[in-house]
């Protein structure tokens, strides 16, 4: 998988949860810190206001999106005026995949599309910990079109489930979080104001190199060989890479090796070895060392304490 790719599928468990909520003027909710999480909201119908914790009021219009990946508190209301409700989720309650419901009083009429999505706290990778604790994508005529694509589906299938709908909403849900991430990380501004790994993914070299590591993590990678991939002599791209990336290529490719791993472990029943081939480890015993330094337990131990998270194994 291409580098975004394998960020969702390492940062997701469980399944995601989404709601479509007709709100009614006066309304105000307020929507807790939620550690390890991350959510969206999306404008489908009028407008409102955006309260977060500290800042100003930030007005949201129809097609707005906000996205909040590290789980920050924040409120929305149809005006800055109005007294805030307490939000009655609990983060570690069970909800369904997708439902509809009406909120407020009984004026003028906003309908927000809310998603949800539960984090692995202990592998988070670096594009998620350098984003900021508040997005705001506004709408933008003509552009980002697959994000509003996905946007008008995934409204439509709550709105009316057919056949299938759990399957489709799943999938819509992640396909929409890879276009919120597409989109912040193509802003129009300086890659130095996004962050680092923005201007990673921006280099053509280190992209390159990057997108190699995560297409195939067990290939026997070198530093001159991703550096003949990403066009740099070995100096010039070892120095680059830990600039853009924060750490030297040979560390970052066991970092996500070993991250995989820990994903293969926790969502499939794959044998210890056969792990240990797909992230190119040549024994089952390198293997368990190197996890045991990574993550402090034995990988056979770790798949016992953390299956319980996510969803049946598959091979």
């Amino acid at each position: 998988m291409d580098v975004l790719s394998d960020v969702i599928a390492g940062m997701r468990i469980g399944l995601p949860h989404s709601v479509r909520v007709a709100w009614s003027a006066p309304w105000g909710q307020r929507f807790p810190s939620m550690q390890g999480s991350a959510g969206f909201q999306v404008i489908l119908q009028g407008s409102c206001w955006l309260l977060p914790d500290t800042g100003d009021p930030i007005q949201l219009h129809v097609g707005d999106v906000l996205f909040v990946p590290h789980g920050r508190g924040y409120a929305l209301a149809d005006s800055p005026s109005t007294d805030l409700a307490d939000s009655h989720c609990e983060p570690d309650r069970e909800v369904g995949l997708f439902s509809s419901t009406s909120a407020g009083g009984s004026g003028a009429v906003t309908v927000t599309l809310c998603g949800g999505y539960r984090l692995d706290q202990t592998r988070g990778h670096p594009i998620l910990r350098e984003l900021p604790d508040l997005i705001h994508l506004p709408a933008r005529l003509g552009q980002q079109r697959e994000l509003r694509a996905a946007v008008d589906l995934l409204a439509a299938e709550i709105a009316d489930p057919r056949l299938g709908a759990d399957t489709v909403v799943a999938s819509l849900l992640d396909t929409l979080l890879l276009y919120i991430l597409r989109a912040y990380l193509d802003l129009d501004f300086e890659h130095c104001a996004v962050g680092r790994w923005a201007a990673a993914l921006a280099d053509p070299g280190i992209s390159a190199a990057l997108e190699a590591v995560h297409r195939d993590p067990a290939h026997p990678w070198t530093v001159a060989s991703l550096a003949d991939l990403a066009g740099l002599s070995r100096a010039a791209f070892a120095r680059r890479f830990a600039l853009l990336v924060g750490q030297p290529p040979l560390g970052y490719l066991t970092w996500w090796r070993l991250s995989t791993a820990s994903r293969l472990l926790r969502t499939t029943d794959a044998p210890l070895s056969e792990v240990a081939h797909r992230v190119g480890y040549g024994s089952e015993y390198a293997f368990a060392n190197a996890f045991k330094r990574e993550f402090g337990t034995p990988p056979g131990r770790f798949r016992r304490q953390t299956c319980s998270l996510s969803p049946a194994p598959a091979r």
